[in-house]
């Protein structure tokens, strides 16, 4: 009887927040294995802001990603990890001076960071755990919104069919920085993909549509319909940013993104004439994971 305990790291620098999740991959004989959280920490470090208005990252912010890479470091050490993957997106992806960043924290912490595109992202994103509510004769439209872009992708017979990431992001939106033609550019990529199709549903990730969730009430796999999110996009908007925080309990750097978070996953329910959104709780660190564990295993056989 075969049977072990894998720790694995996955640590996601976003244009919002930097993330660090450690996992558990429970190998059991020849069944799949199970992944279970350990832990998650979340900084809420906006680089986009940095970025998408500067051009490159701050002296402040280099030195706050400084402090949060070593204690992350601290974290996988004492969690004895024995694997991690620490991969960054759209705002490093777009700054002057994310080379030189990743270059500063490989030799202050030790971790290697690698800066990803929006497609390798979307792909990442795909190898998640999301079995648990696919049924494999409908069709789904996958969403990850984050700050700086959103990942989409298109799921049918219980395989990723294709994928595509825009520059549509959270703290874009917030600066005013997304054209015109660019919502365009998604909203025919969106119909054109969805159109051989009679009926999708949304998947949403991400923390602003898990925060929707979680303040809806709804026991966990129960979907959101169109027309909740839409109502709970007009209360958001009925509300100040303090009283946002407030009356609904929202983090700072929280109560402001879920605004055009809204928006982004409502657009993407009108083009694809979705009715309901399915809220998994999964996004790029569990594909991470995932993805250690997978090349971890290739190497064993």
């Amino acid at each position: 009887m075969a049977f072990e305990i894998k720790k694995y790291a996955a640590i996601d620098i976003g244009s919002n927040a930097i993330r660090l999740l450690i996992a558990t991959a429970t190998v059991f004989d020849d069944l799949p294995p199970v992944f279970k959280k350990t832990s998650l920490v979340r900084v809420p470090i906006r680089l986009g802001q940095d970025v998408f208005t500067k051009g490159e990252i701050s002296d402040y912010n280099v030195e706050r990603m400084l402090k949060t890479m070593n204690s992350y470091k601290n974290l996988m050490e004492v969690h004895e990890v024995e694997d991690y993957k620490a991969y960054a997106t759209s705002a490093m992806r777009d700054a002057s001076n994310g080379g030189s960043i990743s270059k500063k924290i490989k030799k202050t912490s030790g971790i290697n960071i690698e800066i990803i595109d929006g497609s390798h992202e979307a792909a990442i994103i795909a190898m998640t755990d999301l079995h648990s509510i696919i049924d494999q004769e409908k069709v789904y439209l996958y969403v990850d919104v984050g700050g700086g872009s959103t990942e989409f992708t298109l799921f049918a017979n219980g395989h990723a069919v294709t994928s595509k990431s825009f520059k549509i992001g959270t703290v874009r939106l917030l600066n005013d920085m997304v054209k015109s033609s660019l919502w365009s550019e998604a909203e025919s990529w969106i119909k054109e993909v969805c159109e051989p199709y009679k009926r999708i549903e949304l998947i949403g990730s991400g923390g602003n549509i898990n925060n929707i969730f979680k303040n809806s009430g709804k026991s966990y796999g129960k979907p959101l319909s169109y027309f909740y999110l839409a109502s709970y996009y007009e209360k958001l908007q009925s509300y100040t940013y303090e009283e946002r925080m407030y009356h609904l309990a929202l983090n700072q750097d929280r109560a402001d993104v879920i605004i055009p978070a809204c928006r982004i996953y409502l657009r993407a329910m009108k083009w694809s004439e979705a009715k309901n959104i399915h809220v998994p709780k999964i996004g790029l660190t569990d594909g991470i994971i995932k993805s250690i564990y997978n090349s971890k295993n290739q190497t064993i056989t």
